[in-house]
């Protein structure tokens, strides 16, 4: 039985999927939050949120996503970063996970992918759990009615935590898959309930596609001045570099946290909303993010919380330290009503070196911005995993390799032939350590490193007198009103200027040797910004 507005000729059983019990199709946020509690699913918390969790699977199964090995995609899926799946193997887990599906209820949710109109991505995603339906609801964007009644999906994402894969008969890992087809236009995941799943599987569908016409995908967050979107700003940066916090600024205009595109007409948002972690967050340092964890319908995700008061513990991570919260982006007061921006005037790097080498802030030729956009580095700290006793280097190309599905040298030129287009100041920035490594100094303090960005931002900081680092080659401003001239000059803030030599001969030396393998791909004066 069928409920909800849908295009009447694009039902799932005209895309082949029969045989199930409920089908709701494209249900409020009301009706699925709903359908979560009658179910078992999760909890009614403070405000009327959402509280789920997601079992065994507290984030993304990465060693489990796979591409199907077809003719048409051989010679552009990057290989080293994704494993293959026989295209026959496919086909018997659609048709065993179809056949898991019969009778059951499921959820649909037809969105777009994408802000704007002439690049989105319609996607029909596919729910066995009703607070997915919510989740993905939030996190993609929604057509309004007369869109849903002629809605026609180009790519479909079926999600059923229920069903378990076999790795002999679906040619898969473990019971948990992730398997994109682009072929069929299919993605099917199975074996795991974390909800980030759905959001990542749509975006490394835009990170294959969007290239081809000249797009440039990004893993980034952006802002743009108030009332003047050609003032755009965009964020790269690993998971606690301070890519949400910092680009989360109430005096600019949030276009989004996470995913964004770069076309020939500006920059756009492809999400809906936003999937923030809720670990230590505070009234008092992240008021806007906060407040979204007690409104209607954010789901909060992991998080510990007091079952007779429901009071959250942003500080117990018993589950999980990757306790999230997702929510529509109008829950943010400063956020853009249409997401879209200029073409970006400021690009920012961020990094998190717990080696306490770089500087907190340094400005980059394009050919160096090309050479830190393909390196990606941020670093592990003592503590965080078994096993790491030091800093440990982190290098995650564009910033985003899980979800990368072509080569890195194509997002890399395509980010630096957009910066040539349209003339992009580009800046490093390292949120990590000064006055000695992780365990001897200090933290950056946001204090500085929001100064610094706002100096960036407004123009004055490009004005400043810089010099060139010597182990870099980057450019770093000799000083900066307001700001502890010690602070930019990383060797004058450690007790040991010796020790701070050798330990950025170590990470010079960590940096080229995880270049090596993009220096036969590259032009030659990416190869001549590269470092050791």
């Amino acid at each position: 039985m069928d409920q909800g507005t849908v295009n009447p000729q694009m039902k799932l059983e005209h895309q082949g999927i029969t045989g199930l019990g409920y089908v709701y199709y494209n249900s409020s946020a009301a009706q699925l939050h709903d359908a979560a509690i009658a179910a078992g699913e999760g909890v009614t918390g403070k405000g009327g949120s959402l509280l789920v969790t997601t079992g065994k699977h507290t984030g993304r199964s990465p060693k489990d996503k796979f591409v199907v090995r077809s003719a048409s995609v051989e010679d552009t899926i990057w290989w080293d970063n994704n494993a293959p799946m026989d295209p026959a193997h496919f086909d018997v887990l659609y048709a065993d996970m179809v056949a898991h599906m019969q009778g059951g209820t499921y959820y649909a949710q037809d969105l777009f992918g994408g802000a704007d109109p002439a690049h989105r991505l319609d996607v029909r995603v596919v729910t066995e759990l009703a607070w997915h339906g919510l989740f993905i609801r939030h996190l993609l964007r929604r057509p309004d009615a007369t869109e849903l009644a002629s809605f026609t999906p180009a790519f479909t994402i079926i999600n059923c935590p229920t069903f378990k894969a076999d790795p002999v008969r679906h040619g898969c890992r473990t019971d948990t898959v992730i398997a994109m087809n682009f072929d069929r236009k299919l993605i099917l995941i199975g074996g795991t309930e974390y909800a980030g799943e759905n959001k990542k599987s749509v975006f490394t569908l835009l990170n294959y596609l969007l290239p081809e016409k000249g797009i440039m995908p990004m893993h980034c967050s952006a802002n743009h001045a108030p009332g003047n979107p050609v003032d755009t700003a965009v964020f790269f940066g690993l998971s606690g570099t301070g890519k949400t916090t910092l680009s989360a600024d109430p005096s600019r205009v949030l276009i989004g946290d996470d995913e964004h595109g770069w076309s020939d007409r500006g920059t756009f948002n492809f999400e809906g909303g936003c999937y923030a972690k809720t670990i230590n967050l505070s009234a008092e340092a992240e008021p806007d993010i906060y407040a979204t964890c007690f409104m209607p319908h954010t789901v909060i995700e992991n998080m510990v919380f007091d079952p007779e008061t429901l009071e959250l513990d942003f500080e117990d991570d018993s589950l999980t330290a990757n306790m999230r919260c997702a929510y529509p982006l109008n829950y943010i007061a400063n956020a853009s009503d249409t997401a879209l921006g200029g073409h970006p005037k400021n690009i920012i790097m961020l990094t998190c070196d717990a080696f306490g080498v770089l500087p907190p802030i340094a400005r980059l030729t394009p050919a160096q911005a090309m050479y830190h956009f393909l390196s990606g580095f941020t670093s592990k700290v003592a503590g965080t995993e078994r096993g790491v006793t030091e800093p440990e280097p982190t290098f995650s190309t564009c910033f985003g390799a899980p979800f990368m599905p072509r080569r890195p040298e194509v997002y890399g030129n395509l980010l630096r032939s957009k910066i040539a287009s349209h003339g992009a100041t580009c800046w490093l920035v390292n949120t990590g350590w000064t006055g000695g490594a992780y365990g001897t100094g200090s933290r950056m303090p946001i204090k500085a490193t929001r100064a610094l960005l706002a100096a960036a931002l407004d123009g004055t900081l490009i004005e400043s007198t810089f010099r060139k680092d010597p182990h870099f080659g980057f450019e770093v401003p000799v000083a900066v009103e307001g700001l502890d001239a010690r602070l930019l000059d990383p060797r004058t803030t450690w007790a040991d200027a010796a020790a701070y030599d050798a330990q950025a001969a170590k990470l010079v030396g960590m940096f080229s040797d995880n270049f090596a393998k993009y220096v036969p791909f590259i032009d030659d004066d990416v190869k001549a910004a590269a470092i050791g």
